[in-house]
């Protein structure tokens, strides 16, 4: 019985002497982070997680830091992975948040809506993620026009494309008809050519000014909704580099 005392006394000590060490490496992560050394401080965190990757404040952090670095794809896998595997209410949201905010930058709008709502439904009150819901709900609805209004402009040039081309034959057709009635006189040829000439509009000539004007008023509408949208930016990522859970 003794000796199976003493070696649950060794193991609660060696197991003390880690959870020290990884508060160690958390807290020189912490002042890398702090002094924008990103790159030292992921280094620092994947060692404080490194046995025991259940660590919420490790974690965490390590998300941050690979944020900071532009490490959208990694620090989105360390968010979700975050979220779903801890049951404290604040930090399911600010990891939702973080989550959504890693995907913004990747452009996966659909998919970062849906990571703000999640936060909201663990933290309703968080004015930053609302915002930052707001933000991508715009963006999201902005590419869905472009890529309407690149659709309707395809199908537009294929109209033309279709009408030029039933022009062009019967442009033949005329041509054809007119090489067969050689009876006719060189006068009433040009009178007819002439009068034809004048009827048929200058090939382009309207569409190419209506098609100015159409790119004029979508540059100025585009410059106006970006003058509009200049102040307004993605609110940042949550920041935990202390442990208050």
């Amino acid at each position: 019985m003794k000796q199976i005392i003493l070696i649950l006394v060794a193991l609660l000590q060696a197991s003390l002497l880690f959870a020290q060490k990884e508060k160690r490496y958390i807290h020189k992560g912490n002042q890398l982070y702090e002094k924008g050394k990103f790159k030292e401080a992921e280094d620092i965190y994947k060692k404080s997680v490194a046995k025991k990757n259940e660590l919420i404040e490790g974690n965490f952090n390590l998300g941050d830091a690979l944020y900071k670095q532009k490490k959208f794809t990694e620090a989105a896998e360390k968010f979700n992975q975050l979220a779903g595997s801890v049951k404290n209410r604040q930090v399911v949201a600010d990891a939702y948040h973080n989550l959504g905010n890693s995907l913004m930058q990747q452009k996966k709008l659909e998919e970062s809506i849906e990571a703000y709502k999640k936060s909201l439904i663990s933290n309703p009150n968080d004015d930053q993620t609302r915002y930052n819901l707001a933000y991508a709900q715009q963006m999201l609805k902005k590419q869905q026009q472009k890529k309407n209004d690149k659709d309707n402009k395809d199908n537009k040039n294929d109209k033309n494309k279709d009408n030029k081309d039933k022009g062009d034959k019967n442009k033949d057709g005329k041509d054809k008809e007119k090489k067969e009635d050689k009876d006719k006189d060189d006068k009433t040829k040009d009178k007819k050519d002439e009068k034809n000439n004048e009827q048929q509009p200058q090939p382009n000539q309207v569409s190419k000014e209506d098609a100015e004007r159409m790119l004029e008023a979508l540059n100025n509408q585009e410059q106006a909704t970006q003058e509009k949208l200049k102040n307004q930016k993605l609110k940042g990522a949550k920041v935990k580099i202390s442990k208050d859970w």
